[in-house]
Formats: C-alpha cells, sequence, structure tokens
C-alpha cells in the first residue's frame, strides 16, 4: 500500500531517530548500531515500483510500534523520576505537590 518513501514512513523514521538521540550515549547518532539496524531495514524493504507489497506495510508498523515503545518508555521514566515515593512527606509538601495551598494558621 505505502512505500518507505511516503511521508508517514518518514516522519516515522524521524520519530525513531529523534527517540534514539534522546537515549542514546554517543555523540554522533551514526555510530549508533541500533541506527545503522534501522537505516538497513528501511533500505532493504524500499521499493521503486509501486507494487502492493505487505512486507513494506509490515515494516512500517513495527517501527510505529517501536517509536511508540521509546516514547513512552522514556515518558513513564520522566514521570516515575517525578513521583516516585520518598518517604513520608509532610502535609504541607503533599498540598503543594497536588497544587494545593493550606490556610494560614490563625494567630489566637
Amino acid at each position: 500500500m505505502a512505500s518507505i518513501s511516503t511521508k508517514p514512513a518518514l516522519v516515522t523514521l524521524r520519530g525513531l531517530l529523534s527517540e534514539l538521540r534522546k537515549q542514546s550515549s554517543t555523540k554522533k547518532l551514526a555510530e549508533n548500531q541500533m541506527v545503522q539496524y534501522i537505516f538497513g531495514q528501511y533500505r532493504m524493504y524500499q521499493s521503486t515500483d509501486q507494487q502492493l507489497c505487505k512486507a513494506i506495510d509490515e515494516m512500517h508498523f513495527k517501527a510505529k510500534t517501536y517509536h511508540t515503545y521509546l516514547r513512552e518508555g522514556r515518558r513513564y521514566k520522566e514521570l516515575n523520576e517525578e513521583f516516585k515515593g520518598k518517604g513520608e512527606r509532610s502535609v504541607e509538601e503533599t498540598a503543594r505537590m497536588v497544587g494545593f495551598k493550606l490556610p494560614h494558621d490563625p494567630k489566637p
């Protein structure tokens, strides 16, 4: 249905590379083995003729799934770091965390 050089496939590729860049420890993305593998898969399923090829659609689906997996894994880590348990919290700290303010104590 759609070849690898169509806009949705390229958007997925850019998204994958963006997530890999955010999570990579190497400076150059071209040195990353995962990026080399992804480019190899994209090149392998690239076709010049417009014929119906289920392998291309399957590869695009897998690429979108993997992009979603990477993105949501990163978001999970961010949320977990922000809200992970830190033991007992005071009432003031808990109220501040959820966006409430405690009323001031009245002076006797």
